[in-house]
Order: structure tokens, then C-alpha cells, then sequence
């Protein structure tokens, strides 16, 4: 039993509205027999004490005058008018006199006159006991156990007793009506069956589709965030379909936080990084300087030979290498610089076609900027520098680069765009890390630098790269609020 409350909606909201469906057609119907056989039974116990009423009446005059075939004509008389298939029919009826023996009988060959009615059988006595206690009145017996209907009715004239009417009806006769009720019964229920246990399965269905997909959804939550739910597959207001609403903002706040959570900790990470390449490059910056300055001091006061001369130069080289590598993890935006202009976006279409033209990159530029804002154009120049040039190096030769440039209230806003290979999630994730996109050309600090100012600035760096229209694109945003640095 338990197994079956285990089964999915799926299946249990239609099993138990099609057991209580057709549980219910089944009760109505056998309500409905039931009752039809009552009624056919009640309609044969009425038209019986009519009639007996009415031969009763009529048999007077035969009694009083000893007219035995009179009699029997006239308890003939319903039996000859009716058809075969009439409820109502009697099967036999006689006349008792006052010492219940058979006056007469319509069947004279098992109760012929004169016999002693309490002697036919050991039902007919105990008939015969209740019709000595009869009163006025017509009663009906109906002997525990038997197949028949006993309808008695006494023969009064004025206060005398001349016998009594006994009308016998068989119950098989009640058969046919109550088979033919029954049959009808059976094919309306079949109807109504097979128009409702459909409807049912369909509505159970559609009302178990839509939970079975939610609870897949939700078991996901756990492990990873799901699918929202389509609206059309419940697309009403009621509770479960509030429950989709729900479950579809719950799961979009859950994403939300997600994406929260993860830039924030990629943001600790950054400024983690950076608190500690800043803490590296000014201890390393101490002694680097002491050793340059020792190398030019040998040079000019000593007098190497031709390859102390090489190996001077050799060490001076790599110092000044990791000298530059250090300077680019110290970024300081606290810098004295004049403020970004018009020209410098003129300097830096300048600065970039070199590059462009060697790799046949058309860059396009579209800039709106008309008046010098309050920006250091020393640190905004570079960011714009290195975020075009790696666009051109990221963009297959022939491609293009869009670079837009707008003032939008108190933000200064720029977008570069370029094609190429598509960045990956993880890609994406370590972008702005130091050193983790080194390539051929560059030691990997040009985003670092650009997360840098940019973070200094008080501004956002975001990068967003996607299939458009069947090619990859790769977007990068920098907004910075127009304020002067303290």
C-alpha cells in the first residue's frame, strides 16, 4: 500500500481521481438500481391494494349470494386482461372465508376449494396466522426468506367479515425491470466514464508535469543552478502557478548572488594580489638599485677588460628587465597629470595604427568626447593603449577593432570591441591576474595594469565575450566617474 503513495504525481493524481470517479459512478449507479427496484416494488404494493380493494368490493354480492363462479370471474378477470411482461401481475388470488379455508382460487388445481389454506404449506400457516389478526385495512406480507408478496385485503359488508381477497406476486416478476434498469444504468455510467476518466488524466497530468519538473529543478539546486521553468507549461495563476513564479525569482536572486559572490571574490583576489606584487616589487626595488648602481660604478671608475665589459653589460641588461617588470606592478594612480582631452585620443589613434596596419586590423574609433574632463590622461591613456592593443593582437588578420568612446553624465565610458578567438570561462575568471596571459610579445601585466588604474580610479572593468551571429566577439567595458583624485 505504502508503494503507492510512493508513486510519482504523475501517475497517482490520475489513479486516484479515476478510482474516486468511477467509485463514485459506481455508488451513484448502484443507487439508482437499487432504488429503481424499490420504486418498482412500492408501484406493485399500490396498484395491488387498489385493485384488492376494488375486487374486494365487487366480490360482496357473489359472496353474500353463494355465486362460487361468479367469484371465480371475477378474480380471473386480472389475470385474463394482463400481458405476460406486466409488473403487476398477480400470479394466482383466492378467496378466503372467515375459517381461512379457499372459497375460491385461480388455481384450483394446488388450492382447490374448500381446502384448509393453514395445510398447503408451512408458509401459507404462517400466512394464515397474520390474516387472523388482520383488521379492515389491507396489508402486505412478506415472509422472511420467500420469493413471494402476499397482499391481503378483507371482504367487509358493513360491519361484517365475509373473508378475505389474498393476492400472491411473485418477486422474479420484478426482474426484468430491475435488469432493465440496470442495463440502462450501466451504459450511462460507461458514458460518463469514458467521458470523465479522460478529462481526468489530462488534468492530472497536466497538474503532475509541471510539479515533476519542479522537483527536478529543485533537487538540482544543491549541486549546481537549474533551468528557470518555462511559463507555458503552467501558465495560470493559482498556487502552483505562483509556486513557478516563485521558484523562477528565487532561482534568478540565486543566480544574482552568485555572480555577486563570485566577482567580489575575484576582486579580493585581485587586490590581494596586488597588496602582495606591491609588497615584493618595493623589496626587491632596494637592492636592485644598490646592483645597477655598483654595475655603473665599475664601469666608469674600474677598468674591466673586453668580457668583464660583456658580462656587465649581461647583468645590466636583466636588471634593467626586472627593474621595468617591478615598475609595472607598482601602479599608483596618485600621479601628477594633466587632465584627458580630445587630443589624446587623437595621440592615441596615432600610437595605435602602426600596429593595426602591420597586422591589416582596420580599427574603427567613435568618440564623443569634446572637452577635457578630470581624468589623469597619463593612466587613461595607458589604459586605453593596452586594452587596443590587445584587441589587435587578439583579432585575426583582415578583422576589425570598434573603439567607443562617450561621456555619459558624471561617467566616462569606453568599449572595445574586437573579434577573433573566443575567451573561455576560466579564461575569463584570471583575465586581470598578473602574469597569467603572458604571450610572446608581453610579460602578461597589460590587463593587470588596466584592473589596477582602473580599480584606483574608483571605476569597473568588465569583459564579455560570445558567439554573435554565428562569430565570436569579445567586449570590453571601462567606466571611471569624472572626480578629481584626493
Amino acid at each position: 500500500m505504502r508503494g503507492i503513495f510512493n508513486l510519482s504525481f504523475r501517475y497517482k493524481i490520475p489513479l486516484w481521481g479515476g478510482f474516486l470517479i468511477v467509485a463514485t459512478a459506481l455508488i451513484i449507479s448502484s443507487t439508482l438500481i437499487f432504488g429503481a427496484y424499490h420504486d418498482l416494488e412500492r408501484d406493485l404494493l399500490r396498484n395491488a391494494t387498489t385493485q384488492g380493494e376494488t375486487m374486494a368490493h365487487t366480490l360482496v354480492p357473489a359472496i353474500l349470494q353463494d355465486h362460487v363462479w361468479h367469484a371465480y370471474e371475477l378474480i380471473r378477470a386480472p389475470l385474463r386482461g394482463a400481458s405476460q411482461e406486466n409488473p403487476v401481475r398477480a400470479e394466482s388470488l383466492l378467496v378466503l372465508d372467515p375459517k381461512l379455508q379457499v372459497y375460491v382460487s385461480t388455481r384450483p388445481e394446488t388450492m382447490p376449494m374448500l381446502a384448509d389454506f393453514r395445510q398447503l404449506s408451512a408458509e401459507h400457516a404462517g400466512i394464515a396466522s397474520d390474516i387472523a389478526g388482520l383488521g379492515k385495512d389491507t396489508a402486505v406480507f412478506e415472509p422472511e426468506g420467500s420469493d413471494y408478496l402476499f397482499v391481503a385485503t378483507p371482504i367487509i359488508d358493513e360491519q361484517t367479515r365475509l373473508g378475505t381477497l389474498l393476492q400472491i406476486y411473485s418477486k422474479k416478476i420484478l426482474l426484468p425491470r430491475f435488469l432493465e434498469s440496470a442495463e440502462k444504468a450501466a451504459w450511462v455510467t460507461f458514458l460518463v466514464l469514458s467521458v470523465l476518466l479522460p478529462i481526468n488524466w489530462y488534468w492530472g497530468q497536466r497538474t503532475a508535469t509541471p510539479l515533476l519538473r519542479l522537483t527536478e529543478r529543485m533537487e538540482q539546486l544543491g549541486r549546481s543552478l537549474p533551468a528557470e521553468l518555462p511559463t507555458q507549461i503552467y501558465d495560470y495563476q493559482d498556487e502552483l502557478g505562483r509556486l513557478f513564479h516563485a521558484y523562477n525569482r528565487t532561482l534568478q536572486q540565486l543566480r544574482e548572488k552568485t555572480l555577486i559572490e563570485r566577482e567580489v571574490i575575484h576582486s579580493e583576489r585581485l587586490v590581494a594580489l596586488g597588496r602582495l606584487a606591491a609588497g615584493i616589487a618595493h623589496e626587491i626595488n632596494n637592492p636592485l638599485l644598490g646592483m645597477l648602481t655598483s654595475i655603473n660604478t665599475l664601469r666608469h671608475h674600474g677598468e674591466p677588460d673586453a668580457r668583464t665589459t660583456r658580462t656587465l653589460n649581461l647583468l645590466e641588461r636583466g636588471l634593467t628587465q626586472i627593474k621595468e617588470t617591478v615598475a609595472a606592478l607598482l601602479v599608483e594612480a596618485k600621479v601628477n597629470s594633466r587632465d584627458l582631452s580630445p587630443q589624446d585620443v587623437d595621440d592615441l589613434r596615432t600610437l595605435i595604427a602602426p600596429q593595426a596596419h602591420k597586422r591589416s586590423v582596420s580599427v574603427t574609433w567613435q568618440s564623443d568626447l569634446e572637452i577635457s574632463v578630470p581624468l589623469p590622461s597619463t593612466l587613461v591613456r595607458q589604459v586605453l593603449i593596452n586594452l587596443i592593443l590587445n584587441a589587435v593582437q587578439a583579432t585575426d588578420e583582415g578583422g576589425a577593432v570598434q573603439v567607443n568612446i562617450a561621456q555619459l553624465d558624471e561617467t566616462l565610458s569606453f568599449e572595445i570591441v574586437n573579434g577573433g578567438k573566443m575567451l573561455t570561462e576560466s579564461q575569463t575568471e584570471h583575465l586581470f591576474e598578473p602574469f597569467i596571459n603572458a604571450g610572446e610579445t608581453g610579460r602578461g601585466l597589460g590587463l593587470w595594469v588596466c584592473y589596477q588604474i582602473v580599480k584606483q580610479l574608483g571605476g569597473n572593468i568588465t569583459v564579455h565575450s560570445a558567439m554573435r551571429e554565428g562569430e565570436s566577439m569579445t567586449r570590453f567595458s571601462v567606466n571611471l566617474p569624472l572626480k578629481t583624485l584626493s
